[in-house]
């Protein structure tokens, strides 16, 4: 297996991964508008052989603090086929991913996702650190946040953000 970024040619797999994996469109067509309305994505695919297996994506988020505001990175959406599943492609996207992000400074990764499965990686509850999700409803232990920079994280509370992209999902 391969770790590696989205290429061009690579749309249609990275939709039917999405599509299979969800067994929906919604977070497929969240990943084609994102791909198409924001620069500053990180998208990363696993392949074996030729084909694409599993995607990653992570994308601008904000928290507001006092004097300012703070930018990360939401990981959403992580979708491996059926038939690979439970064989190490989704950790392998995950750890590459949080690689990639530490390496261009993000000083922070939330995830809303499966509470016995995100934390191997790191992350932990993000109301442990003051920090919120912008939609109600949402289970507090499956909000969670892995902070990568310590320093720039100090003091910082309030609402996380994610791109208008996501708000057709929730």
């Amino acid at each position: 297996m391969t770790i590696r970024r989205e290429k061009l040619g690579d749309k249609a797999a990275v939709r039917e991964v999405n599509e299979r994996a969800f067994g929906q469109p919604v977070e497929a067509d969240i990943v084609d508008q994102l791909r198409d309305s924001c620069s500053d994505l990180v998208s990363l695919v696993a392949t074996r052989g030729d084909s694409i297996v599993g995607h990653i994506l992570f994308s601008p988020v904000t928290v507001e603090r006092t004097g300012g505001v703070v930018e990360g990175m939401g990981l959403a959406p992580m979708a491996v086929l059926p038939e690979y599943q439970r064989q190490g492609v989704g950790s392998a996207l995950v750890e590459f991913g949080l690689k990639a992000l530490r390496e261009r400074s993000c000083p922070f990764v939330i995830v809303l996702g499966h509470p016995e499965y995100y934390p191997r990686f790191g992350f932990e509850r993000a109301s442990g650190y003051d920090i919120r999700c912008q939609w109600s409803g949402v289970p507090d232990e499956a909000f969670m946040i892995r902070i990568l920079d310590r320093s720039a994280m100090a003091g910082v509370s309030g609402v996380a953000k994610y791109r208008d992209e996501f708000d057709q999902g929730m």
